[in-house]
């Protein structure tokens, strides 16, 4: 018997959208980013399928020894760089890349004595003011970096985009100049290019792309779908109904009591909550798909369960599946409907959720 809910994640899938994306980008590696447990879809499980990624992009440490401790053998790059001193000589030891975008990095990499120099991502701060070095910086800190034996050369060049998910914002085209200004004539490899950029602006693919959630199949961009880019999607959470009632017009349903039913109707209850990562703040009307069509969600979610109004003439019965989001019903129109992003909806599934690779 099938776990209930179950994120099902499609293997073919993954492996698809990695091909889509080398074709939208066909000069470009691609360093495919598993951070946030694969973006919901379970670490070891993505990097495992996307063999042929030419390298893994991570947030922490910790996620690219588990890569390792798995049989990964491929480029792994630390997108946040390290934060403590011993840190560095894990990263020799596994043979890690690191993103360096902070003067406190250079210290501790001075500071250093390791058995080899660490392979260094240098940050350029070209418009997204969170992380890297700035136009002022730059010269200084890339000589730094030159200086250090303990640094692996040529140092590759990398930045980010502030609104990339913004098709029609010059600002990612002004970023750009930046970087490319910045880092004229500069050996080494360069990444500029997220999902959204990899897909919407084709003149930032570079040497290596990061794509992300177009991994998963989904969009990137509020509004758009990823099966507009011939993307799959590659999971689909699906849950049970647990109980079908009767309910009179008028009658509420679930805490606090502030949805009514306008109509004699029929109420489902499926095993799916916030303890799950399906979030709280879901409105009335968010639609749920059971047996071929959309029902929506009614009454507050509560932390086991929520309530779905099946209507009058429903035949649905206990034990049949609810899909939450997937091929059917696109988690960018779930997240859409919550007023959120797609990325939190995959993202914050808690392990209570059953993670299945077919």
């Amino acid at each position: 018997m099938k776990p209930f809910p179950r994120a099902e994640i499609s293997g073919d899938a993954l492996t698809s959208n990695l091909q889509r994306l080398r074709e939208l980008a066909p000069h470009s590696k691609v360093m495919a980013v598993v951070k946030a447990n694969g973006y919901g879809h379970g670490l070891l499980n993505v990097a495992k399928c996307l063999t042929t990624a030419d390298g893994f992009g991570l947030a922490r440490l910790e996620e690219a020894l588990e890569l390792r401790a798995g049989g990964i053998k491929a480029k792994l790059l630390l997108l946040e760089g390290f934060f403590r001193q011993n840190d560095l000589n894990t990263l020799v030891d596994h043979d890690i890349d690191t993103v360096v975008h902070h003067e406190f990095q250079i210290e501790m990499l001075e500071a250093a004595k390791l058995d080899k120099p660490v392979t260094v991502w240098m940050k350029v701060d070209s418009g997204m003011h969170r992380l890297g070095f700035n136009l002022a910086q730059f010269s200084s800190t890339y000589q730094r970096l030159l200086d250090c034996p303990q640094v692996a050369k040529p140092i590759h060049l990398m930045t980010h985009f502030a609104c990339a998910d913004e098709p029609e914002n010059p600002a990612t085209t002004n970023q750009a100049k930046r970087f490319n200004e910045m880092t004229k004539d500069l050996p080494g490899d360069r990444t500029l290019a997220n999902s959204a950029a990899a897909l919407y602006w084709q003149e930032t693919q570079a040497d290596w792309i990061r794509p992300g959630i177009a991994l998963y199949g989904v969009s990137p961009v509020v509004g758009d779908f990823g099966c507009n880019h011939g993307l799959i999607p590659a999971m689909e959470l699906v849950s049970q109904l647990i109980a079908v009632r009767e309910h009179k017009a008028g009658d509420p349903v679930g805490y606090g009591s502030y949805w009514h039913a306008k109509q004699d109707t029929k109420l489902g209850v499926v095993a799916i909550g916030y303890g799950d990562g399906y979030p709280r703040n879901a409105p009335e009307g968010t639609p749920v798909w059971i047996n071929g069509r959309l029902v929506p969600v009614v009454g507050r979610v509560s932390m086991d369960m929520l309530t779905v109004d099946l209507g009058i003439d429903a035949t649905d019965a206990v034990g049949d599946d609810v899909l939450l989001w997937g091929k059917a019903l696109p988690v960018e129109d779930v997240a859409e409907h919550i007023g959120t992003i797609a990325y939190e909806l995959v993202t914050k599934l808690t392990p209570r959720v059953a993670v299945c690779l077919d």
